[in-house]
């Protein structure tokens, strides 16, 4: 076979194991939430229940409102969380386009609110405004979750969790921050985080640790929106990641519907 052909079939390959890897990667983040979702739908369900009870028991008009209404706002609930995992899942293509940070990153909250909850992390979120950039939505999700899953495990119960979207048009930038109060990375490490199976976190109670992949799949990603990975972080204080991506204005006709 010429050398020519060989090194293009073995290109190709490489992209093929790239894209398999980041889709495995996709479902171990949606994996390590399974416990918290699953808790969740849990609580709806228990709402709908309970609702539904109250509505066969009383006759009057009031009360069977009521409870029609929270039936109405569980389901809702529960169709949002639902959406937001099957296209977080399955959302597999490499379009770059506009995209509204602050509601990439709103529905990237959907799914670990309760994750977050139940290890009790509060949450600061700053995003006065659309934040329009140039992004694939899977890919910068995707990247979003692996950042604010490992901020919740690099803290303990009553951490704080802050995520900030700012506009950086002086430098042609929009940028997401996030940024935890966890255990924070030595200085020595840093330069290694975005390694292929480099990892810092300690085997669990379980024997699980990292993997080693969701930095380094981050720094993919970040590569191929020809943007910025910025990494800060001391000892016993946190760690904090700023995301860069080439800023977009936001599409001709776009009407902001969110607040309606």
């Amino acid at each position: 076979m010429d050398p020519a052909q060989q090194i293009a079939e073995l290109t190709q390959r490489v992209a093929q194991l790239e894209e398999e890897l980041m889709r495995a990667q996709r479902l171990s983040s949606v994996g390590a939430l399974a416990s918290s979702i699953t808790h969740e739908f849990n609580n709806i369900l228990t709402t709908v229940i309970n609702y539904a009870k109250m509505g066969v028991r009383h006759q009057d008009e009031a009360t069977r409102n009521k409870s029609f209404d929270r039936i109405l706002s569980a389901a809702q609930r529960a169709a949002k969380i639902t959406t937001g995992m099957l296209a977080y899942a399955r959302n597999t293509t490499n379009r770059i386009e506009p995209n509204d940070l602050k509601r990439l990153l709103e529905d990237v909250l959907v799914l670990v609110q309760k994750d977050l909850q139940m290890h009790r992390i509060g949450v600061d979120l700053v995003a006065p405004e659309s934040v329009w950039a140039m992004a694939n939505s899977s890919q910068i999700q995707q990247l979003l979750m692996n950042l604010i899953v490992n901020a919740r495990q690099a803290m303990k119960e009553n951490g704080r969790l802050r995520l900030i979207v700012r506009d950086n048009k002086a430098e042609g930038w929009a940028e997401i921050v996030v940024s935890d109060s966890g255990c924070g990375i030595p200085q020595e490490k840093l330069p290694l985080i975005f390694e292929s199976f480099y990892t810092t976190k300690a085997p669990d109670e379980r024997g699980q640790g990292g993997t080693g992949l969701g930095l380094a799949l981050c720094r993919r990603i970040v590569e191929a929106h020809k943007g910025r990975i910025r990494v800060e972080s001391e000892v016993g204080k946190g760690t904090t990641f700023t995301l860069k991506l080439p800023r977009s204005e936001s599409p001709a006709g776009f009407i902001d519907t969110s607040a309606a």
